[in-house]
Protein backbone atom coordinates (compact mmCIF):
# COMPACT_ATOMS: atom_id res chain seq x y z
CA UNK A 1 0.00 0.00 0.00
CA UNK A 2 1.26 3.20 -0.94
CA UNK A 3 -0.04 6.09 1.50
CA UNK A 4 0.24 9.82 -0.05
CA UNK A 5 0.26 12.67 2.80
CA UNK A 6 -1.81 15.78 1.61
CA UNK A 7 -2.00 19.29 3.92
CA UNK A 8 -4.26 21.95 2.90
CA UNK A 9 -1.66 23.67 0.70
CA UNK A 10 -1.37 19.99 -1.70
CA UNK A 11 -5.48 19.88 -2.03
CA UNK A 12 -5.06 22.93 -4.04
CA UNK A 13 -2.63 22.10 -5.93
CA UNK A 14 -3.81 18.64 -6.83
CA UNK A 15 -3.61 18.91 -10.96
CA UNK A 16 -4.61 16.46 -14.02
CA UNK A 17 -2.15 15.97 -16.60
CA UNK A 18 -3.49 17.25 -19.89
CA UNK A 19 -2.28 14.08 -22.10
CA UNK A 20 -0.32 10.96 -21.15
CA UNK A 21 3.23 11.18 -20.80
CA UNK A 22 5.51 10.52 -23.43
CA UNK A 23 7.98 8.13 -21.58
CA UNK A 24 5.80 6.84 -19.09
CA UNK A 25 3.88 5.72 -22.41
CA UNK A 26 6.84 3.83 -23.60
CA UNK A 27 8.31 2.47 -20.72
CA UNK A 28 4.65 0.76 -19.65
CA UNK A 29 4.30 -0.04 -23.26
CA UNK A 30 7.11 -2.03 -23.03
CA UNK A 31 6.22 -4.06 -20.13
CA UNK A 32 2.88 -5.01 -21.84
CA UNK A 33 5.54 -5.82 -25.07
CA UNK A 34 7.37 -8.26 -22.69
CA UNK A 35 4.39 -9.32 -20.03
CA UNK A 36 4.72 -12.91 -20.10
CA UNK A 37 1.77 -15.27 -21.41
CA UNK A 38 -0.58 -13.70 -23.55
CA UNK A 39 -0.52 -11.20 -21.50
CA UNK A 40 -3.63 -8.52 -20.66
CA UNK A 41 -6.59 -8.93 -23.47
CA UNK A 42 -7.33 -5.15 -24.24
CA UNK A 43 -3.81 -4.80 -25.71
CA UNK A 44 -3.13 -8.24 -27.78
CA UNK A 45 -4.11 -6.72 -31.49
CA UNK A 46 -1.70 -3.39 -30.56
CA UNK A 47 1.00 -6.08 -29.32
CA UNK A 48 0.98 -8.47 -32.36
CA UNK A 49 1.37 -5.25 -34.71
CA UNK A 50 3.59 -4.03 -32.45
CA UNK A 51 6.19 -6.94 -32.43
CA UNK A 52 6.24 -7.05 -35.73
CA UNK A 53 6.60 -3.65 -36.73
CA UNK A 54 9.65 -3.83 -34.20
CA UNK A 55 11.17 -6.71 -35.79
CA UNK A 56 10.03 -5.86 -39.06
CA UNK A 57 12.17 -2.03 -38.60
CA UNK A 58 15.14 -3.89 -36.81
CA UNK A 59 14.05 -2.67 -32.95
CA UNK A 60 13.90 -5.61 -31.10
CA UNK A 61 17.03 -4.72 -29.23
CA UNK A 62 16.12 -1.10 -28.10
CA UNK A 63 13.52 -2.80 -27.00
CA UNK A 64 15.29 -4.78 -24.72
CA UNK A 65 17.14 -2.07 -24.03
CA UNK A 66 14.12 -0.16 -22.25
CA UNK A 67 13.12 -3.48 -20.54
CA UNK A 68 16.51 -4.58 -19.19
CA UNK A 69 16.41 -1.09 -17.09
CA UNK A 70 12.77 -1.31 -16.60
CA UNK A 71 11.45 -5.15 -16.62
CA UNK A 72 7.79 -5.15 -15.96
CA UNK A 73 7.87 -7.75 -13.27
CA UNK A 74 10.12 -5.18 -11.17
CA UNK A 75 8.44 -3.47 -8.23
CA UNK A 76 10.95 -0.38 -8.78
CA UNK A 77 13.19 0.71 -12.28
CA UNK A 78 14.74 4.02 -12.40
CA UNK A 79 13.19 7.32 -11.74
CA UNK A 80 15.52 9.06 -14.30
CA UNK A 81 13.76 7.23 -17.39
CA UNK A 82 10.62 9.09 -17.16
CA UNK A 83 11.57 12.27 -16.32
CA UNK A 84 9.12 15.19 -15.22
CA UNK A 85 10.14 17.14 -18.24
CA UNK A 86 7.81 14.73 -20.39
CA UNK A 87 4.66 17.06 -19.77
CA UNK A 88 6.26 18.91 -22.59
CA UNK A 89 6.84 15.88 -25.01
CA UNK A 90 8.84 13.34 -25.70
CA UNK A 91 12.17 15.66 -27.21
CA UNK A 92 11.42 17.29 -24.15
CA UNK A 93 11.96 14.57 -21.76
CA UNK A 94 14.89 12.55 -23.32
CA UNK A 95 16.96 15.74 -23.01
CA UNK A 96 16.31 15.30 -19.44
CA UNK A 97 17.78 11.98 -20.10
CA UNK A 98 20.51 12.62 -21.26
CA UNK A 99 20.78 15.40 -18.71
CA UNK A 100 20.38 13.40 -15.67
CA UNK A 101 23.22 14.18 -12.90
CA UNK A 102 25.48 11.26 -12.65
CA UNK A 103 25.38 11.03 -9.18
CA UNK A 104 21.49 10.24 -9.38
CA UNK A 105 22.41 7.82 -12.35
CA UNK A 106 24.48 5.62 -10.39
CA UNK A 107 21.96 5.67 -7.05
CA UNK A 108 19.14 4.98 -9.61
CA UNK A 109 21.24 1.91 -11.09
CA UNK A 110 21.87 0.99 -8.05
CA UNK A 111 18.97 0.32 -6.58
CA UNK A 112 17.77 -1.21 -9.46
CA UNK A 113 20.62 -3.83 -9.17
CA UNK A 114 19.72 -5.40 -6.01
CA UNK A 115 16.99 -7.46 -6.70
CA UNK A 116 17.87 -8.34 -10.10
CA UNK A 117 21.11 -8.25 -12.36
CA UNK A 118 21.39 -5.78 -14.41
CA UNK A 119 22.99 -5.73 -18.20
CA UNK A 120 26.71 -5.21 -17.96
CA UNK A 121 26.42 -1.77 -19.98
CA UNK A 122 24.09 -0.29 -16.84
CA UNK A 123 27.47 0.13 -14.99
CA UNK A 124 28.37 2.28 -17.55
CA UNK A 125 25.66 4.84 -17.45
CA UNK A 126 26.03 4.68 -13.27
CA UNK A 127 29.44 6.06 -14.09
CA UNK A 128 27.90 8.81 -16.66
CA UNK A 129 29.41 7.67 -19.80
CA UNK A 130 27.73 9.57 -22.77
CA UNK A 131 27.85 6.74 -25.64
CA UNK A 132 25.38 4.31 -23.60
CA UNK A 133 22.78 6.95 -22.34
CA UNK A 134 22.85 8.60 -25.90
CA UNK A 135 21.86 4.91 -26.97
CA UNK A 136 19.04 4.44 -24.34
CA UNK A 137 17.45 8.05 -25.25
CA UNK A 138 17.50 6.61 -29.13
CA UNK A 139 16.31 3.94 -28.34
CA UNK A 140 12.97 5.76 -26.44
CA UNK A 141 12.47 7.64 -29.72
CA UNK A 142 12.73 4.49 -32.18
CA UNK A 143 10.35 2.82 -30.49
CA UNK A 144 7.89 5.97 -29.44
CA UNK A 145 7.70 6.16 -33.15
CA UNK A 146 7.80 2.65 -34.22
CA UNK A 147 4.59 1.51 -32.15
CA UNK A 148 3.54 4.13 -29.94
CA UNK A 149 3.20 7.46 -32.38
CA UNK A 150 0.98 5.38 -34.45
CA UNK A 151 -2.12 5.27 -31.87
CA UNK A 152 -1.12 8.71 -29.91
CA UNK A 153 -4.60 9.49 -30.66
CA UNK A 154 -6.09 7.10 -29.54
CA UNK A 155 -3.95 7.18 -26.05
CA UNK A 156 -4.74 11.11 -25.95
CA UNK A 157 -8.30 10.11 -26.53
CA UNK A 158 -8.71 7.67 -23.52
CA UNK A 159 -6.80 10.53 -21.40
CA UNK A 160 -8.98 13.32 -22.32
CA UNK A 161 -12.30 10.69 -21.58
CA UNK A 162 -10.72 9.89 -17.97
CA UNK A 163 -10.17 13.77 -17.56
CA UNK A 164 -13.73 14.66 -18.38
CA UNK A 165 -15.04 12.17 -15.83
CA UNK A 166 -12.48 13.14 -13.13
CA UNK A 167 -13.13 16.80 -14.43
CA UNK A 168 -17.27 16.12 -13.72
CA UNK A 169 -16.62 14.45 -10.40
CA UNK A 170 -14.23 17.69 -9.40
CA UNK A 171 -17.54 19.81 -10.41
CA UNK A 172 -20.23 17.51 -8.22
CA UNK A 173 -18.12 16.98 -4.99
CA UNK A 174 -14.67 19.22 -5.41
CA UNK A 175 -11.26 17.78 -4.56
CA UNK A 176 -12.95 14.78 -2.14
CA UNK A 177 -15.30 14.07 -4.87
CA UNK A 178 -12.88 13.41 -7.26
CA UNK A 179 -9.87 11.51 -5.67
CA UNK A 180 -13.04 9.44 -4.09
CA UNK A 181 -13.83 8.73 -8.27
CA UNK A 182 -10.53 6.30 -8.75
CA UNK A 183 -12.17 4.07 -6.53
CA UNK A 184 -11.10 0.78 -6.20
CA UNK A 185 -7.55 1.35 -6.82
CA UNK A 186 -7.33 4.53 -5.14
CA UNK A 187 -9.05 5.39 -1.41
CA UNK A 188 -9.45 8.66 0.11
CA UNK A 189 -9.23 8.98 3.65
CA UNK A 190 -8.91 12.91 4.07
CA UNK A 191 -5.69 13.25 4.08
CA UNK A 192 -4.33 10.62 3.28
CA UNK A 193 -4.95 8.70 -0.12
CA UNK A 194 -4.40 5.11 -0.16
CA UNK A 195 -2.94 3.51 -3.13
CA UNK A 196 -2.84 -0.04 -4.41
CA UNK A 197 0.42 -0.86 -4.67
CA UNK A 198 2.88 -3.40 -4.71
CA UNK A 199 5.23 -2.31 -1.37
CA UNK A 200 4.55 -0.67 1.60
CA UNK A 201 5.69 3.00 1.58
CA UNK A 202 4.45 6.58 2.62
CA UNK A 203 4.88 9.51 0.36
CA UNK A 204 4.31 13.06 2.05
CA UNK A 205 4.04 16.05 -0.51
CA UNK A 206 4.70 18.78 1.99
CA UNK A 207 2.83 21.34 -0.30
CA UNK A 208 3.68 20.53 -3.57
CA UNK A 209 0.65 18.94 -4.59
CA UNK A 210 0.21 15.75 -6.67
CA UNK A 211 0.27 15.51 -10.52
CA UNK A 212 -2.07 12.99 -12.00
CA UNK A 213 -1.17 11.50 -15.18
CA UNK A 214 -3.65 9.16 -16.90
CA UNK A 215 -1.99 6.48 -19.03
CA UNK A 216 -3.25 4.56 -22.06
CA UNK A 217 -0.92 1.53 -21.12
CA UNK A 218 -0.90 1.50 -17.27
CA UNK A 219 -2.74 -1.79 -16.33
CA UNK A 220 -4.59 -2.93 -12.83
CA UNK A 221 -2.76 -0.49 -10.51
CA UNK A 222 -1.15 3.17 -10.31
CA UNK A 223 2.73 4.28 -10.35
CA UNK A 224 4.53 6.35 -8.37
CA UNK A 225 7.80 7.63 -8.94
CA UNK A 226 10.38 6.13 -6.13
CA UNK A 227 11.75 9.25 -5.40
CA UNK A 228 10.12 11.54 -2.35
CA UNK A 229 12.24 14.52 -3.65
CA UNK A 230 10.85 14.36 -7.01
CA UNK A 231 7.91 16.08 -8.42
CA UNK A 232 4.93 13.65 -7.09
CA UNK A 233 3.12 12.37 -9.72
CA UNK A 234 0.91 9.13 -10.16
CA UNK A 235 0.29 7.95 -12.97
CA UNK A 236 -2.70 5.66 -13.21
CA UNK A 237 -5.03 3.17 -15.43
CA UNK A 238 -7.37 4.65 -17.39
CA UNK A 239 -10.65 2.58 -18.95
CA UNK A 240 -10.70 1.45 -22.57
CA UNK A 241 -13.08 1.21 -24.66
CA UNK A 242 -14.53 -2.38 -25.81
CA UNK A 243 -12.72 -3.76 -28.67
CA UNK A 244 -10.14 -0.88 -28.82
CA UNK A 245 -7.41 -2.12 -31.49
CA UNK A 246 -4.34 -0.28 -33.12
CA UNK A 247 -4.76 2.70 -35.43
CA UNK A 248 -3.89 0.18 -38.49
CA UNK A 249 -6.58 -2.12 -37.62
CA UNK A 250 -9.51 0.27 -37.63
CA UNK A 251 -11.85 0.74 -40.66
CA UNK A 252 -14.79 2.66 -40.94
CA UNK A 253 -17.95 0.98 -42.91
CA UNK A 254 -19.07 2.92 -45.84
CA UNK A 255 -22.59 2.21 -45.57
CA UNK A 256 -22.30 3.81 -42.22
CA UNK A 257 -20.63 6.51 -42.30
CA UNK A 258 -23.15 7.23 -45.55
CA UNK A 259 -25.22 8.19 -42.55
CA UNK A 260 -23.56 11.06 -41.20
CA UNK A 261 -24.84 12.85 -44.27
CA UNK A 262 -27.11 15.72 -42.84
CA UNK A 263 -26.29 19.40 -41.25
CA UNK A 264 -27.93 18.21 -37.77
CA UNK A 265 -25.33 14.93 -37.88
CA UNK A 266 -22.57 17.74 -38.37
CA UNK A 267 -23.32 19.78 -35.79
CA UNK A 268 -23.58 16.63 -33.45
CA UNK A 269 -20.16 15.29 -34.30
CA UNK A 270 -18.37 18.53 -33.66
CA UNK A 271 -20.13 18.73 -30.24
CA UNK A 272 -18.23 15.61 -29.33
CA UNK A 273 -14.88 17.48 -29.82
CA UNK A 274 -15.32 17.02 -26.19
CA UNK A 275 -16.73 14.15 -23.99
CA UNK A 276 -20.17 15.26 -23.23
CA UNK A 277 -23.31 13.35 -21.25
CA UNK A 278 -26.55 12.99 -23.69
CA UNK A 279 -28.23 15.87 -21.51
CA UNK A 280 -25.49 18.14 -22.09
CA UNK A 281 -25.29 17.71 -25.90
CA UNK A 282 -29.42 17.44 -26.19
CA UNK A 283 -29.00 21.11 -24.29
CA UNK A 284 -26.03 22.50 -26.13
CA UNK A 285 -27.65 21.81 -29.67
CA UNK A 286 -31.08 22.74 -28.13
CA UNK A 287 -32.62 19.33 -29.32
CA UNK A 288 -34.72 16.66 -27.44
CA UNK A 289 -32.46 13.92 -25.15
CA UNK A 290 -33.82 11.05 -27.63
CA UNK A 291 -32.93 13.04 -30.71
CA UNK A 292 -29.19 13.22 -29.53
CA UNK A 293 -29.45 10.07 -28.40
CA UNK A 294 -30.46 8.66 -32.06
CA UNK A 295 -27.60 10.86 -33.35
CA UNK A 296 -24.87 9.59 -31.39
CA UNK A 297 -26.16 5.89 -31.89
CA UNK A 298 -25.42 6.24 -35.60
CA UNK A 299 -21.81 7.84 -34.90
CA UNK A 300 -21.35 4.93 -32.82
CA UNK A 301 -22.38 2.23 -35.57
CA UNK A 302 -20.15 4.49 -38.12
CA UNK A 303 -16.93 3.98 -35.37
CA UNK A 304 -17.12 7.82 -35.36
CA UNK A 305 -17.84 7.97 -31.73
CA UNK A 306 -18.02 6.19 -28.61
CA UNK A 307 -20.35 6.03 -25.66
CA UNK A 308 -19.85 4.96 -22.16
CA UNK A 309 -21.88 4.70 -18.55
CA UNK A 310 -19.95 7.06 -16.26
CA UNK A 311 -21.80 6.61 -12.98
CA UNK A 312 -25.60 7.61 -13.39
CA UNK A 313 -24.98 9.39 -16.96
CA UNK A 314 -23.91 7.77 -20.33
CA UNK A 315 -20.39 9.97 -21.50
CA UNK A 316 -20.04 10.06 -25.46
CA UNK A 317 -17.22 11.40 -27.13
CA UNK A 318 -15.31 10.59 -30.57
CA UNK A 319 -12.91 7.82 -31.32
CA UNK A 320 -9.63 8.62 -33.48
CA UNK A 321 -11.24 7.86 -36.51
CA UNK A 322 -14.43 10.61 -35.45
CA UNK A 323 -11.52 13.03 -34.65
CA UNK A 324 -9.76 12.52 -37.73
CA UNK A 325 -13.34 13.13 -39.87
CA UNK A 326 -13.66 16.15 -37.80
CA UNK A 327 -10.30 18.05 -38.00
CA UNK A 328 -9.27 17.05 -41.62
CA UNK A 329 -6.32 14.83 -40.05
CA UNK A 330 -5.07 12.78 -37.35
CA UNK A 331 -4.58 14.77 -34.41
CA UNK A 332 -0.46 15.50 -34.23
CA UNK A 333 1.70 13.63 -32.32
CA UNK A 334 4.29 16.15 -29.86
CA UNK A 335 7.60 15.04 -30.92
Amino acid sequence: MLRIHFDERDIARVQIASAPDPLWETVLAVHQLTAPGHGVPVYAAWRARARAELAQRGLTRAARLIGALAPGDARYFPDFLTPDAGRDGLAAGLTALRETPRARLAAEIRRAALPARLPRWAGAVAKGSRQPLDELAAAFADVHRAVIAPDWTEATATADRDRAARSRALCQGGVDGMLNSFSPYLRWEPPVLHVDYPCDRDLRLHGRGLRLIPSHFCWRRPIALADPDLPPVLVHPVAHTTGWAPATARACHPQALSALLGRTRARVLAALGAPVTTGELARRLRVSAPSASEHVSALREAGLAHSRRDGGCVVHALTPLGAALLHGELAPVRL
